[in-house]
């Protein structure tokens, strides 16, 4: 195995060589490895309770349309023969740490975008492989066998191309883009299956007559900017097939965000009210467990009929302590009174983050001799 701080020239071509490791029904399928009984079996990830939702769902029960945020009640009536198990985020985690100390044997230059899934850059570490899908291959391997679990892959030349890669054989499969193919597979793709483009942005697009990477390309950027605003030059690249965006190993968290779904439908701001604070505190905690502070808040409601509406408050200094998240996100809150319809969840996010000096100093406080 080679040392993945050891540098080798890069590849003539200039060419970056970027793995994207998605791993197959990661919640699901450590459930069906840990329980043999479960093994083949539809299976969804969370609680069966009227306010549940599908946290992950096993292929077998994607088969009869079970996806993960669907509603319980509405997961068992697609699939009769359903079996929900709680999730277990602890093992999560732990499995989680696992599959990236694999990643780190291969490249130092691996950005985390999930628990289970990474983008690695092996441009400078391909001695011994030959290829970058000579290493996606082994990290597979890897992954297999440390943990009886399967991974999928995407190969090519850039972020973009190699996510939409790790997607076209699962599970268990491999998939190479070539600089030479990049263009061609993006022109015949569906907007809406573009890593980016989420269904609001496809939406709009769909209206304009974009439905295709090849329809997109057409528009000229200063178009594109017209409806788009600053997203328009990333569009305007995919659809060419290109993303110069590196590989960062050092991205830090955007935001930290919690939220409750209520056993029944809540109609009154007084409850409403009480909830937020609930789950400000819950946020506090955890903002203070990392050591981080934000200078916005935001407020997310889902309706009863899963509507969803979110409402946000920022401030020119950081946040300072759980009273000021309240205070903050009460105001966001009541700009949505009176309510529209009852509520069916309700989430709040701290972000535009920052290193909270305070709270660091009252921890080294502690260590002080």
């Amino acid at each position: 195995m080679q040392d993945p701080g050891a540098v080798t020239p890069r590849p003539h071509d200039g060419q970056r060589r970027i793995l994207h490791i998605d791993m197959d029904a990661f919640y699901a399928s450590i459930e069906q490895r840990d329980d043999p009984a479960l093994h083949g079996r539809p299976l969804a990830v969370g609680r069966e309770e009227a306010r549940g939702v599908v946290a992950a769902a096993s292929y077998e029960a994607r088969r009869f349309g079970v996806r993960s945020a669907m509603p319980s009640i509405v997961a068992r009536r697609q699939c009769p023969d359903l079996i929900f198990v709680p999730p277990r985020f602890e093992i999560y985690r732990a499995v989680s740490a696992q599959i990236h100390a694999v990643f780190a044997r291969y490249t130092p230059l691996i950005q985390p975008l999930a628990l289970d899934e990474a983008s690695l850059d092996v441009t400078d570490h391909l001695e011994g492989f030959g290829s970058a899908t000579a290493i996606a291959e082994a990290i597979r391997a890897d992954i297999r066998k440390e943990t009886g679990l399967t991974a999928s892959a995407g190969v090519s030349y850039n972020r973009f191309l190699a996510k939409l890669a790790s997607d076209q054989n699962k599970p268990d499969g491999l998939f190479v883009i070539t600089p030479k193919q990049g263009p061609m597979f993006v022109a015949a793709l569906p907007v809406e299956k573009f890593h980016g483009i989420g269904p609001a942005t496809a939406r709009k697009m769909h209206a304009l007559g974009i439905h295709t990477g090849e329809d997109l390309r057409a528009w000229p950027l200063e178009a594109l900017r017209g409806h788009f605003g600053s997203a328009a030059e990333f569009y305007y690249g995919i659809s060419r097939g290109i993303d110069n965006r590196p590989v960062n190993p050092d991205r830090q968290r955007k935001s930290i965000g919690t939220e409750t779904t209520f056993e029944r439908d809540v109609a009154s701001p007084d409850e409403l009210q009480t909830a937020l604070e609930t789950i400000a505190a819950k946020l506090w905690a955890s903002c203070t467990k990392r050591q981080l502070t934000g200078r916005t808040v935001t407020v997310k409601v889902k309706y009863a009929d899963f509507q969803q509406v979110t409402r946000a408050r920022s401030v020119a200094d950081p946040v300072t302590d759980e009273r000021e998240l309240v205070t903050l996100g009460c105001l966001a809150l009541q700009t949505l009174f009176p309510l529209a319809r009852p509520v069916r969840l309700v989430g709040l996010t701290l972000s535009a983050l920052v290193e909270n000096d305070v709270a660091h100093k009252g921890q080294l406080g502690l260590f002080e001799k």
